[in-house]
């Protein structure tokens, strides 16, 4: 490596978590985003630019949200030098997926109710959240990996709130443990929609989770998707965030569905849910 890629290797590294950037529309002075960017919303750094009817600011190609705070404006141009790097993990993270061949209409009607292990943190070790997804979709289990279909929001929207340090791909979920952070889901076996299963198998999904609770002690349990939390522990008015029952000692939290088809969550109020379970979850002063 010479002297300069070296040089572009370490910016790289050194790249911070928050953004400075201007207002989207009329000018005025700059705003700090305290979160870190997604490398989806990259892309070419251009003149910036407004999403019509959506509360982002968009500057040199990257897409931004969240909460913010102002600050000088001449603190703006020094982002620029990071928008390359930017593009550059953005584009590693593409030819890194495009590598994986994609299942196939065969792949998916063979992985019905197929199921997926969890992934859990060893005996003993850390264990803040246990996410809880509904059950795995098709295109988890004929690739074996939990929330890994195309456009499932799931793991930028865990790196976009701050659960980890870089965006996660599917396959690289046994690195959650070292987070302490878990997945499992309420029902174990695949289907191509959640609303195949019935409210039985929702019920007896509760009763294994409370099990699973008991034998690795997450602080907190997150069942990712509201509707079958009030069916599966008959709670009918429940609502997304902290639930004031309990699993076992776990603190019990719905977070809303991460699926792409779940429209209505868009990406930045996803990573405000998720932000709030996980500040939550690092205040808690329980033992």
């Amino acid at each position: 490596m010479n002297g300069l890629a070296g040089a572009q290797a370490a910016q790289r590294d050194s790249a911070p978590a928050w953004r400075v950037e201007h207002q989207a529309a009329g000018g005025g002075p700059g705003r700090l985003v305290d979160h870190r960017p997604r490398l989806s919303d990259v892309v070419s750094p251009q003149q910036p630019r407004a999403r019509a009817g959506q509360g982002f600011a968009v500057y040199g190609g990257v897409v931004t949200g969240g909460e913010q705070a102002p600050v000088p404006p001449g603190l703006i141009a020094a982002t620029r030098a990071h928008i390359p790097t930017l593009a550059h993990s953005r584009a590693r993270y593409t030819r890194h997926m495009r590598s994986r061949s994609s299942p196939g209409p065969a792949d998916l009607q063979a992985a019905r109710a197929r199921t997926l292990p969890d992934v859990l943190p060893e005996p003993g070790a850390r264990f803040a959240v246990l996410f809880c997804g509904i059950n795995p979709g098709l295109y988890s289990a004929a690739t074996g990996y939990h929330f890994a279909r195309p456009g499932n929001r799931f793991w930028p929207v865990l790196h976009l709130s701050g659960f980890t340090s870089r965006r996660l791909a599917p396959c690289e979920q046994r690195l959650l443990p070292g987070y302490g952070l878990g997945i499992t889901n309420l029902v174990a076996r695949a289907s191509a929609q959640a609303s195949e299963l019935t409210r039985d198998e929702l019920q007896a999904g509760a009763a294994r989770l409370l099990e699973l609770v008991n034998g690795h002690e997450p602080r907190v349990v997150a069942v990712a998707g509201v509707t079958a939390y009030r069916a599966a522990f008959g709670r009918p008015g429940a609502r997304v965030g902290p639930q004031e029952e309990t699993l076992g000692t776990a603190r019990l939290w719905i977070l809303p569905n991460p699926s792409g088809l779940n429209a209505w969550w868009t990406t930045p109020r996803l990573v405000a849910a998720f932000r709030e379970l996980r500040l939550a979850e690092q205040h808690d002063d329980r033992p």
